[in-house]
Order: structure tokens, then C-alpha cells, then sequence
């Protein structure tokens, strides 16, 4: 990582990104019970039942951790807000959520930081799944009175928003996969909460437009898929991944390859809905950690079976695959996006770190972050209209269903008395950024 910023595009933008429910401390500040914690406090659903009651008490400590920011010499913060602490029953407006992120938005913008904001990082109220969540097609409205409600109190100052991170983990992983809340297995759910959580987004993308809200964009979590034998196997796993989500929102459309499954599954009418899922945007994000070799499989659809790769694995058991990142920023531009800004939102590694001696030498994680730079020149060298990169994550945080033992952050977190120490990753960052670089 001996970059400069002179080595990227002018007003290139460098930044690091968390989650509210993953950071804040869920249980302070009158915040709601949200489906994570019921998927959490079902057993077997995640390591020792471990939960975001107090995760790394951004919700105290958001100050220390904004200096850690501003002292590496970062453009902008990529956080979220929790609609349950907004909206403890996902419909009443909670006084001291929306204070906490007017107090956590002024404490960017007195650092120098810009305030990217994401609506919807998972942690939908436990009263909106009781009533069918994602399934339900109301969830498109509820989320946008939510849109409204936090954005009438801190529109104002933030930079750029996105209206729900990764898609894909909204509804494929958490419907179909089970793997995420509300843990599910059910196809039929999957088709409903795919389609409706592209319908929240371009309603909510509509309601900001209306109150004059400026830059806003979408934020896909992608994988590539590389093939693992001579079957159409790796195109079906890119079509439900990546292209049914990008084709929805740019192109109007989703791929046949999807629809082959989860077509006789999807609500009644749609196709009629792709023009609020379509509503144009002001830019893109992309979220990328890995790929995956695809072969076909036996059982029932998607017929989809992975194939082990001889590729340096990360601690999530992830193929270390920057060729990916190059790949998906000049595709995305080609095929779905254009001209259209676009920034990679989440780019990262969890790795086994160790503190020792007051630091913590992740060399891992800084060959990751170079292999991964150097894709970004790359597609910017290709063309691809690439215009800023977030690392994942500025703090070792609760990592869902893994609970705390998968280390993403920049910053560690001793999760007993909290103390943040940065990391030799994040000495390189600093490096990097100091002024004059």
C-alpha cells in the first residue's frame, strides 16, 4: 500500500464504512426490538447467541471514534441509520433516535467528514416482521415514511445517501439461505422479499427526490462467479446475485435465468412495478469481498453447487480474488450504469488478528487492501467511471450470524473493555492520506 493520492483521479474520495446495528449498541437509547435480535436469541442461529445489545458502543463513544476517523485523513464516513431506533415499532417516531443521529451527523461534519448515509443496513422493527417484512408488499411504504421521518432531521448535512445495503443479503441469504434473519428457507419468500426490497428502494428514492434530497444512489453487493464446469451453473449464480439487482434498477428488467425459478413465485403485477424500482439514480456503490466456483449441482432449483478453488482464502473462508473488483466495475459501467459515478462501498478482509504489545500486525489485510487498490486503477484505466473506495470495516464489530470472532475493522475492539487500537492497516491508510500525498 505505498500509494499516493495523487495516484487516483482528482477528488478521488477515500473512506471507511460500519453499520449501525453491527456498532452502535442496540439496546441503549430507546431503540426497538429488530428481527436480529429474535434470529439471535434462537438457538443455533448465531455464535453463542451473541447479539448487538452493545456491540462496540459507537452509540457512547461515536466521538473517539469519528478522531480515529479524521486523524487517518479519511474524506468520508459510510454509516447507517437503525430504523428500529427511529421507529421502535417501525411506524412511531422514537425523539432520541433521531437526536442521537442529528448529535452523530453535526460530529462528522465538525471533523471534516462527509456523511455518506445507507437508510436500511438489516436491522428491520420486530413489529414489520411480524407482519410479514420483506413478504409484505406495505413494507415499500413503511420504508419510506421511515426515509422521510429520518431525513426531515438530518437531510440537510449529508453528503449522499443510499437507501439498503446488499439486496442480495436482504432477501436471497435471509429468505432462501436462512442464513441471516428472519432465517428463512422458503422460495416463495424469496421471490416477494427480492422484488419488494427493490420496490422499497425506488419508493424511497422517489420520496427523497421529492423533498429535495441530492446524490443518491444504490448500493449492490456483488460476487463474482467463475465457472467450475461446462454448465450454465455460473451464469444462473451471477444472474440471482448480481444481475437480477442491477437489472432491476438500471435496466427494468430481471434475467430469465432467475425467472426460470422464481418467476411462478413473484407477486401478481410485477412487471408493473419497474418503473418506481427504476426511478434513475445519481450513482452507484458497489460492495465487494470475493467470488465463487460454480458447477452444477443435484436437488431442486437453483441446481447450484460450489467448487473449492486453490485461491488464498481470508478468515470468513472467502477467495482473496481482486480480478473480480477490476471485472465488476468495468461490466457494471458497460452493461447497466454508463457514465453514472461509481464507488466501491465496501472492500475488506476479516483475519485472525492478534494484539500483541499494543499492536496488531495485519499484513494479511494490508496485501488484501493493495491487491484490491490496484484493481480499482485498473478499471479506472478502463474506462470504469470509479470515483472513491470505502474500506469494510473502520472497527472490528459484531459480524451477524459469527458474532464477534470475525475481525473486519481497521481499528481493533477488545470486546470486553471496548479499547479501540488501531491497526498497522490503519497506520497505512494514514500513510497514504496525510496531506501532500
Amino acid at each position: 500500500m505505498d500509494f499516493k493520492r495523487t495516484d487516483f483521479p482528482k477528488d478521488f474520495i477515500f473512506g471507511a464504512a460500519t453499520s449501525a446495528y453491527q456498532i452502535e449498541g442496540h439496546g441503549f437509547g430507546g431503540a426497538g426490538r429488530t428481527h436480529w435480535d429474535d434470529f439471535a436469541a434462537t438457538p443455533g442461529n448465531v455464535v453463542r447467541a451473541e447479539h448487538g445489545g452493545r456491540a462496540c458502543d459507537h452509540y457512547h463513544r461515536f466521538a473517539q471514534d469519528l478522531d480515529l476517523m479524521a486523524d487517518a485523513g479519511f474524506d468520508a464516513y459510510r454509516f447507517s441509520t437503525s430504523w428500529a431506533r427511529v421507529m421502535p415499532d417501525g411506524k412511531t417516531v422514537n425523539a432520541a433516535g433521531l437526536d442521537f443521529y442529528d448529535r452523530l451527523v453535526d460530529a462528522m461534519v465538525d471533523r471534516g467528514l462527509q456523511p455518506w448515509l445507507t437508510l436500511y443496513h438489516w436491522e428491520l422493527p420486530s413489529a414489520l416482521a411480524d407482519l410479514g417484512g420483506w413478504r409484505n408488499r406495505d413494507v415499500a411504504g413503511w420504508f419510506a415514511d421511515f426515509t422521510q421521518a429520518i431525513l426531515a432531521r438530518i437531510g440537510d448535512r449529508v453528503h449522499a445517501v443510499s437507501p439498503i445495503n446488499e439486496p442480495w443479503c436482504v432477501s436471497w441469504l435471509s429468505h432462501f439461505e436462512g442464513h441471516h434473519a428472519p432465517g428463512l428457507r422458503d422460495i416463495r419468500a424469496t421471490a416477494r422479499a427480492m422484488h419488494h426490497v427493490l420496490l422499497a428502494h425506488g419508493t424511497a428514492i422517489q420520496a427523497m427526490r421529492a423533498m429535495g434530497q441530492k446524490n443518491l444512489g444504490g448500493v449492490f453487493n456483488l460476487e463474482w462467479s467463475t465457472a467450475g464446469d461446462d454448465s450454465d451453473a455460473a451464469a444462473r449464480y451471477d444472474a440471482i446475485y448480481n444481475r437480477f439487482f442491477l437489472g432491476g434498477v438500471f435496466r427494468k428488467e430481471y434475467p430469465h435465468l432467475v425467472l426460470d425459478g422464481l418467476g411462478p413465485h413473484l407477486p401478481d403485477r410485477w412487471q408493473d412495478d419497474f418503473d418506481v424500482i427504476g426511478t434513475p439514480l445519481d450513482w452507484c456503490g458497489i460492495n465487494y469481498y470475493t467470488r465463487k466456483v460454480m458447477a452444477q449441482g443435484s436437488g431442486p432449483w437453483p441446481h447450484l453447487r460450489e467448487v473449492d478453488s486453490p485461491l488464498p482464502k481470508t478468515q470468513m473462508g472467502w477467495d482473496v480474488y481482486p480480478q473480480g473488483l477490476q471485472d465488476f466495475l468495468v461490466r457494471t459501467a458497460r452493461d447497466y450504469t454508463g457514465d453514472l459515478p461509481l464507488y466501491v462501498t465496501e472492500n475488506g478482509m476479516a483475519n485472525a488478528d492478534v494484539l500483541e504489545d499494543g499492536v496488531v500486525a495485519d499484513g494479511s489485510r494490508i496485501a488484501y487492501f493493495d491487491a484490491h487498490l490496484r484493481a480499482v486503477q485498473a478499471a479506472i484505466a478502463a474506462g470504469a467511471p470509479v470515483q472513491g473506495y470505502f474500506a469494510w470495516s473502520l472497527l472490528d464489530n459484531y459480524e451477524w450470524s459469527l458474532g464477534y470472532e470475525k475481525r473486519f475493522g481497521l481499528v481493533h475492539v477488545d470486546f470486553e473493555t471496548l479499547t479501540r487500537t488501531p491497526k498497522a492497516s490503519f497506520a497505512k491508510f494514514k500513510s497514504m492520506l496525510r496531506p501532500g500525498s
